[in-house]
Formats: C-alpha cells, structure tokens, sequence
C-alpha cells in the first residue's frame, strides 16, 4: 500500500459522506472492525436493501462476512476482490477497498455532471440566439424555394404519364437483341477506357510538375539564402560616401538654422516696416485733416473781413446833415485810417486778412507749423505718390505770408494829426 491510495481513499470516503472520520493512522496496524464497518457502509451505499451478516465476533463469522461481500460486488457491480487482503485488514485492505470506492466515487461525479448539464439545459432553452439562427433561416428558404420547384416539375411529369406509360410498356414488351447490347456495352467500356487513360496522364502529369515545383522552390531557397548573405555583407560594410553624407547634413542642419534666423528677422522687419507705414498715413491723414480746418477758418474769416470793408465803405459815404460851422463838421466826422510810409499801400482788389481776435492767429500758427512739418515729411517719403493741387500751394503761401505778418491786435500806425493847414 502506498500513501497515495490511503490517502486517496480518506478523501473518497468524505466525498461520498461517510459518517466517520478516516485517518491515515487507522491502517498501520490491522483494524477488522473499522474494516467491516466501511465494507458495510459500501455495500448498502450500493445496494440499501442487500441482507448481509453483520456478526464478527469469531474467526469463521469473520469469513463468511468477507467472502458474502466478495461474492456480492462480483456478482452485481463486477469488482473483483482480494479476499486474504480483506481479512488483513491493514493497508492492504485499503487498496482493495480503494476500487469500491473509486466506482462510487465516479458515479456520483458523473450524476453531479449530468445535474450540472441538464440545469445548463433548462438555462439554455429560455435563450434564443437569432445570429446562430441566420444560416438555417438561409437554408431552410432555400430548401422551401428548392421543394417549390421540384414540386413544379413533378406535377409536369406525372402529367405526361399517360403518353410515357405507352412509350414504357412498348420498350419492355420488345425483345432485347444481344448484338445491340453487346455493341452498347462495349462502347460504354471503351468510353471508359478512354476516361482512364486520360487520369493516368494527368496524374502522370502532375508527378512532372511537382517534381519541376521542386526544383523551382530548390532553387528559390538557394537564391533567398544568397542574398540574404549579402545583405547581410551590405550592412556590415559601411558605404564609402557615408562621412561626406554626414559632413553635408551637418551643413545642411547649419544653414536651415541659418534660414530660419534671417527668415525670423525679415518677418520682424517686415512688420516693423508696415507700422512705419500706418503710422506715415496717419500723419498723412491728420495733416489734410489740419488743413481742412485752416482752409475752413481762412474762409470765415475773409467773410468776415468782407463784411467789415463793406461796412467801413457805407460810414464814409454817410454825410451828416448838420448846419453847424466847419470846425464842428469836421470834429464830428470819424477820422480816416491812413497808412503809414513803411506800411504798403494797398490796391484794388486788395484783401485784408485778420480779425481783431489774438486766440485765431496763435491757433492759426500752431496749426501752420504743425502742417508745415507734416507737409515736409509728406514731400520726403511719399514724392513720387502724391502732388499737391494748386489750391493748396495758394494756400500754403497765404499761411507762409500770415505767420511772418506781425500778430493782430498789435499797435496800428499812427494817423497824422489834422490842422487847417490841409485846406
């Protein structure tokens, strides 16, 4: 007895619920009642109402106890039995008890199995599975579409039974003639002959070509081993060019980081360039604006002036009428503006510019200055865009000639003092 089937049969008698604890000491020595008890238990687990003796107080009880169990298990479940082995009752008696047990032991993993199989069973009916449904559903329409047809054609045939059975009748009434059949054999065996001969050469045929296959796929490998070779010499060696080509991609990774420098700056420039620009029209554009308002001014105030001359020409023309002496006439009449020997004189069709405000000249000034320069920056980068009307330059000298002309609201010249000495 080895420990392995000892132990094997412990585990055995657990699993099938034997009532009492087995231990692996039990059957060093030789244990009969222990021995009897477990051969009791196996039997009835076996057969429940099998009668057998159960008394083992003496030695021939002993034996008659043993070979009715022997004689039992051989007879209905087919063990064969060691009987001196049984009567040790030691390890021995184990292994010989170990093959009831095993039987038993199996079925109940086959009835746990078959459990386990017809609860899968029962699981699996509720579940239908429609994907694994799809090709019978092909199938069985095809059948159906097939049936269908066959039926069709049988109806046809069954119609023209009437005349076939005439046909079929008249040929099995007729004799047979030996000579026809002969002839008829003899020509299907050529035929088949014929058929043979014509296999024989392709199987002959296909012999040749495996054989040139063979030689093909020979070939093939030595050509594949070869230059799998010198690939492998191609990778070993390094190419003669190959520091010139690592020289020239350092260069080359040089001169794009060259590239990317320059390429950096003139995009820089080149916004730096259109704000240069923007800010050029702006100026531009608040210099016209400068002008605009002076051109405005210069407008009202020429209105002005007219309306101050004309006024100044209708006082002179007025005479009083009254009767008085000459001295009162002449005290009452306004005193006439003359001008002064430097002053220039001026002619006909004369304009006089000003008012008798002093706020409009210094505006006036300040805005000629202010457009004088943007008016000389204007000439400096945009001269071949641009020209300026003739109106304007009119106008600009007009402003030139106001900004050297001494401000208004300054002293007037003298006018020369009255005596009788003039009549």
């Amino acid at each position: 007895m080895s420990f392995r089937d000892l132990k094997n049969f412990t585990e055995m008698m657990r699993a099938l619920g034997y009532p009492r604890l087995i231990s692996m000491e039990n059957f060093v020595t030789p244990n009969f009642t222990l021995v009897t008890e477990i051969l009791i238990w196996l039997v009835r687990r076996y057969e429940p109402h099998v009668d057998i003796p159960t008394d083992v107080d003496t030695e021939s009880d002993r034996i008659f106890f043993i070979k009715a169990v022997v004689q039992f298990m051989a007879t209905k479940a087919h063990i064969k039995l060691n009987t001196k082995h049984l009567y040790q009752a030691d390890g021995y008696a184990v292994k010989e008890m170990l093959k009831i047990t095993s039987v038993l032991y199996n079925a109940m993993k086959t009835k746990q199995m078959a459990l386990e199989d017809a609860v899968e069973e029962d699981s699996n009916k509720f579940k239908f599975d429609l994907g694994s449904r799809i090709s019978e559903l092909k199938a069985a329409r095809q059948l159906a579409s097939e049936i269908t047809s066959r039926g069709a054609s049988l109806y046809d045939l069954l119609g023209k039974e009437a005349e076939l059975r005439e046909m079929r009748t008249a040929a099995i009434a007729r004799p047979l003639e030996i000579n026809e059949t002969e002839k008829a054999l003899r020509a299907a065996i050529k035929e088949t002959l014929e058929i043979v001969e014509k296999i024989k050469e392709m199987l002959s045929n296909v012999v040749s070509d495996e054989t040139s296959l063979d030689a093909k796929i020979e070939k093939k490998k030595q050509d594949l081993e070869r230059h799998q070779k010198r690939l492998q010499t191609l990778q070993s060696v390094r190419p003669a060019f190959m520091d010139e080509y690592e020289k020239i991609e350092e260069e080359l990774q040089k001169q794009y980081e060259v590239f990317v420098e320059k390429f950096r700056n003139l995009t820089y420039l080149e916004s730096q360039l259109d704000e240069y620009h923007r800010l050029e029209q702006d100026r531009f554009e608040e210099a016209e604006n400068c002008l605009r308002i002076m051109q405005h001014k210069l407008r009202e105030e020429e209105r002005d002036l007219m309306k101050g001359s004309l006024k100044d020409s209708d006082s002179d023309l007025d005479v009083p009428e009254d009767e008085g002496s000459d001295s009162d006439l002449e005290e009452s009449r306004p005193s006439k503006p003359q001008p002064s020997r430097n002053a220039p004189m001026a002619g006909r069709g004369a304009r006089f510019i000003g008012n008798m405000q002093g706020d409009d000249s210094e505006e006036v000034s300040h805005c000629h200055l202010d457009f004088k320069g943007a008016f000389s920056s204007l000439q400096k980068f945009q001269s071949d865009d641009s020209e300026i009307d003739a109106d304007e330059d009119d106008t600009l000298q007009v402003l030139l000639s106001k900004s050297n002309r001494p401000p208004r609201g300054g002293v007037r010249p003298a006018l020369p003092e009255e005596s009788d000495d003039d009549f």
